[in-house]
């Protein structure tokens, strides 16, 4: 079959990828002037199958509440006159039920463990570099309620299979012998040694050229303006191209994967995508002292802010705001970032030079990805992974390729049909 995908992100590409793997000729459009400059181009750079849990929890409910008023509030709802947002938030809390959080947490862990073992094969069958570390991740606490929580989560993580382990303060410096100078507040943390850390954008932009080579065409700075049906089938796509023409892209099937955009092309058709964005922020650092940076990827669990060393550089990100689609950078935000940067490697950075950027996270109420067959035919989602689409990347991809190719997945999933 010939197949169409919208969008040259982490989702996007290794749909492509896989797709081509699976015999098809495969054509992907995109806006941007290359693969991965969207949400994909510098994230916290984590594959974080540790803390692959739904947002939408009782406990995240509770500390929404505890940051109402705090400009640093790692989790901040703007709220907006968009029907839209409304409905999101609404559906949020109904997923902040119990037996929802239990049910999403098995859907996501299971594709996420899938998606990391996916990557590993990809990565050596192609042999592909991106500044990709195997020290696990480690998260460390400050607030004794914040640590208890942690416990009973970690607890839950390892009956699901995944190796959380529960240490205590000391047990996180010789971990992480660069969280020296901050131990004091230190209560105690945990430490995932499966999980890993990489750069997202170089592994994308990789993998989007060996699939260039094994015959996928890529087409950039061009817009898909919209989808025809016809008789319950997509019958065209209607393209903008970089000339300011009108193209006709005809397929057989066509995958969404446009993150925070995918309800934009969807909605004239009547196809339900509950995604809005998240927006995050990172801040990239070069080394003024590699010894005293470290090389385990981390998470602050008070400031919500994950630091993952990359190459010569340290990024560090965080923060969402749940506010509509603006990109634009906030001097707090970025002040934030840089100043707890400082507060734990205080001579290790150079704080004269760093790169900020801002991504939408496509996040659905669940947190549960859309991935697919939607109510047309041969219209196919991939969207919706919010903070975890560098983690459930490679697998996401891979799944949609089989449901395309009409194949049974090798993982249980609430899969669209």
């Amino acid at each position: 079959m010939k197949v169409a995908v919208f969008g040259a992100g982490i989702i996007g590409v290794s749909s492509a990828w896989w797709l081509a793997r699976a015999g098809h000729e495969v054509e992907v459009i995109d806006r941007r002037p290359g693969a991965a400059l969207e949400t994909s181009r510098a994230n916290g750079g984590q594959i974080s199958v540790c803390y692959a849990e739904p947002w939408a929890s009782r406990h995240t409910l509770n500390n929404i509440l505890r940051w109402m008023g705090r400009a640093d509030a790692p989790l901040r709802v703007r709220l907006r006159l968009s029907p839209r947002q409304w409905l999101w938030c609404a559906r949020f809390l109904a997923e902040c039920r119990a037996a929802r959080f239990n049910a999403n947490l098995r859907a996501m862990v299971g594709l996420a463990q899938y998606s990391r073992a996916t990557l590993r094969e990809l990565r050596a069958e192609l042999g592909i570099e991106y500044d990709h570390l195997e020290r696990g991740i480690l998260a460390f606490y400050r607030d004794p309620r914040e640590f208890e929580h942690a416990q009973a989560s970690a607890a839950l993580m390892r009956e699901l299979g995944v190796d959380r382990r529960v240490l205590d303060a000391a047990e996180v410096v010789r971990i992480e012998p660069a969280l020296a100078a901050a131990r004091d507040p230190i209560v105690g943390g945990d430490f995932t040694a499966d999980d890993e850390s990489g750069d997202v954008h170089l592994f994308t932009r990789a993998l989007a050229e060996k699939a260039r080579d094994a015959g996928v065409v890529f087409r950039f700075n061009t817009h898909v303006n919209r989808l025809v049906p016809v008789n319950g089938r997509v019958s065209v796509a209607e393209l903008i191209e970089p000339d300011g023409f009108f193209r006709a892209l005809k397929a057989d099937a066509y995958v969404v994967a446009l993150g925070s955009f995918s309800p934009m092309l969807l909605a004239p058709l009547g196809v339900a995508c509950p995604v809005y964005p998240a927006k995050g922020y990172s801040a990239t650092f070069g080394l003024r002292d590699p010894d005293a940076t470290p090389m385990v990827s981390l998470v602050d669990q008070e400031a919500k802010i994950v630091t993952s060393r990359l190459g010569d550089h340290l990024r560090m990100a965080g923060t969402a705001e749940i506010g509509g689609y603006s990109r634009a950078l906030d001097t707090g935000r970025c002040n934030q970032l840089v100043e707890h940067a400082r507060s734990l490697f205080p001579n290790a950075l150079d704080f004269d030079n760093v790169q900020f950027w801002s991504g939408l996270r496509p996040t659905t109420p669940s947190n549960v990805p859309l991935i697919g067959r939607s109510r047309i035919r041969n219209l196919y989602l991939n969207t919706g992974h919010g903070s975890l689409g560098w983690t459930m990347g490679a697998g996401s991809g891979r799944v949609l390729a089989d449901l395309v190719s009409g194949r049974v997945p090798d993982i249980r999933f609430p899969f669209l049909d």
